[in-house]
């Protein structure tokens, strides 16, 4: 560790100092072995102990540098594989044991210890689609994420362990389901080390390791490797807001707040019983600004969905009056943590065009897909949260009181172009008694599945990005749950697998037509022809793209009540082509027959001089190419 490192280091602006960090392989004169390096600045002293040593606590004694307190150790008797921890002696002579922060691999739990890996040699072949991501505008790009948990997407039968898919088994099919379906991306739930299986990822111990749940660090760059060869990006959920007290993880790691706001009243969640990060320090901003990269720049991950923004943005986030400390503006912003993200975005961005910062946030807060220099965050898409709360607040409804809740429905385009939004069904929203999304729709079987698919074409015409989790998009019954796979017995069964291939062509619609997506962020790519129809419940609106050289228009009818020869205004007096019809049986419909194109008359209406009459079924999604 040089003193340039430490330097950087100290700053916090050592944007890869997970190489220096750790556990790596190095020549030391004629000797080879492992060289140690730990931040434990609070520490008395430090050794390493492993499987090299017989955890010999005397073994491999540390050794300090400073100013910054890192210790040191080279051990030539250290090989690939072997298990280790730190053994740090804190001030008051206690000794803790614990998981190196900059560990590469991790021992499967209930295991606590690293895991001596190299990670200097990955083999990749996905040069084409690297190049293509520096070259890429999200902007003006189609964006539909499939949100998946490895180990519960599908397992092996009968085995004696859990039947977890590896990385290399989950690559080959989920891409072949992805490919199928038509998602451009997957987002991958807990993917850093973790201790919980029932934590989902979202408590992190081994923040530069890929769980060992599914494989080693080689297996998990073969998997990236391979979505990028087959043309699909990669998205993780990445947790910088917090991490758990378990005694091998970043707590107290040198007996002291080393990682950790060292007032409880700033470094605890009481609600979820976790430490909070301490984004005024230094070392811990690197920390995490260099895991970021790590992940980004050594793995190739397209990009990284940033969880639980607001409660690092709000000081009082979670906590009552008396629990929280006011910045010294006497209000509840965390300054440091604003600074953080500003710092965070502009480097990973920078660094790598093409990939993306997506911020979970829950608030109003103002520009988080702002630039920095204006003000903003400077992430590059944020989940809407408020879309997502009104749109399942509806669809839950009774069909007969939904024209009481009809502007719920257009509220958000309100305000859809304040920031870069990703309209979201996540995992969030079918666990905890919440309910799958079938079983959120009202009615019983045949209603059920119709409410569900005009509820997914009305997402999928709506400006913004998209994603879905697993197991929505053929109707998945019951909640998730990480302890066992979807259930996929249920495309057996035709509703299921009508719903599946509506949401199929939903999104493949999406994908190639430029009207669905090029102009998402601003109101040039979005017009509704009647958003008043409450008495009725049906919405229409126009999808334009750039010069209006082929538009789409959608009519959804959210209740069970035919409507034959239903009038909608068009703009222009030519002819509209039927390219999706939900009645169709391959979409559990009637397969009534109807023309593929109708011709616009002119007969004013929804405030146009021409208009056309559609039969439109109960349910009804029809979608016109003009």
């Amino acid at each position: 560790m040089g003193e340039l490192d430490q330097y950087l280091f100290g700053q916090g602006t050592h944007y890869e100092i997970y190489k220096k960090m750790g556990a790596h392989f190095v020549k030391d004169g004629k000797k080879s072995g492992v060289y140690f390096t730990v931040w434990a600045p609070h520490a008395r002293s430090v050794s390493v102990i492993g499987e090299f040593n017989g955890w010999s606590e005397d073994a491999n004694v540390m050794k300090r540098q400073e100013p910054l307190g890192i210790y040191t150790a080279f051990v030539p008797e250290a090989q690939l594989g072997q298990l280790y921890k730190y053994c740090i002696e804190t001030q008051t002579g206690d000794k803790l044991y614990k998981a190196d922060p900059f560990a590469n691999s991790a021992e499967l739990r209930p295991g606590t210890a690293s895991r001596i890996a190299d990670i200097s040699h990955l083999k990749w072949s996905d040069s084409v689609w690297m190049k293509h991501r520096a070259e890429w505008d999200f902007h003006s790009s189609p964006i539909s994420i499939y949100e998946a948990h490895i180990g519960s997407w599908m397992r092996h039968p009968g085995r004696e362990d859990e039947g977890f898919y590896s990385y290399r088994e989950f690559a080959h099919a989920a891409t072949d389901y992805i490919k199928k379906m038509g998602y451009t991306h997957i987002e991958l739930m807990g993917i850093s080390e973790y201790p919980f299986d029932g934590s989902w990822g979202y408590q992190v111990t081994g923040y530069y390791a890929p769980t060992s749940r599914y494989g080693t660090p080689e297996d998990f760059a073969y998997m990236i490797n391979y979505f990028h060869k087959n043309k699909i990006g990669v998205i993780l959920d990445w947790v910088p807001a917090h991490f758990p007290r378990d005694a091998h993880g970043l707590a107290d790691f040198d007996g002291t707040a080393t990682f950790e706001y060292a007032d409880p009243k700033k470094g605890e969640h009481p609600d979820w019983g976790t430490k909070i990060f301490d984004y005024g320090k230094a070392e811990v901003k690197n920390f995490l600004i260099a895991n970021a990269l790590f992940w980004i720049e050594h793995y190739h991950i397209d990009g990284l969905r940033v969880d639980a923004v607001a409660s690092m943005l709000y000081l009082d986030y979670g906590k009552e009056d008396g629990q929280w400390i006011a910045n010294k503006y006497g209000s509840n912003e965390n300054l440091e943590a604003i600074e953080f993200f500003k710092h965070l975005n502009s480097v990973t961005t920078g660094r790598n065009p093409g990939a993306l910062m997506i911020a979970e946030e829950s608030t109003a807060w103002p520009k988080v897909t702002g630039k920095p220099e204006d003000d903003g965050l400077g992430f590059s898409l944020k989940w809407n949260m408020g879309w997502m709360h009104d749109f399942t607040e509806y669809m839950k409804l009774d069909p007969y009181f939904r024209k009481g809740d009809h502007y719920g429905m257009t509220f958000a385009l309100t305000y859809a172009y304040s920031e870069n939004y990703i309209l979201v069904l996540s995992h969030d929203e079918v666990v905890h008694l919440k309910c799958s999304m079938l079983n959120k729709m009202p009615g019983l079987g045949f209603e059920k599945f119709a409410n569900l698919k005009v509820g997914y074409a009305f997402m999928m015409g709506h400006p913004g990005k998209k994603l879905l989790f697993m197991g929505q998009d053929f109707g998945q019954l019951r909640e998730w749950s990480e302890a066992r796979e979807l259930d996929w017995y249920l495309l057996a069964e035709p509703e299921h697998q009508a719903l599946q291939n509506f949401y199929r062509d939903l999104l493949h619609l999406y994908t190639h037509n430029k009207a669905m997506y090029e102009q998402d962020t601003c109101m040039e790519g979005f017009e509704w022809v009647n958003a008043d129809d409450s008495s009725r419940s049906i919405y229409s609106f126009i999808r334009h793209s750039k010069g209006a050289k082929k538009n789409l228009l959608f009519v959804c009818n959210f209740t069970p009540i035919e409507r034959p020869e239903y009038r909608v205004g068009v703009p222009r007096g030519k002819q509209y082509r039927l390219v999706l019809n939900s009645d169709e049986l391959q979409y559990g419909g009637s397969g009534k027959a109807r023309p593929a194109v109708y011709k616009a008359k002119k007969q004013e209406c929804d405030g146009r001089p021409y208009s056309f009459g559609y039969d439109l079924p109960p349910y009804g999604v029809a979608v016109f190419e003009f």
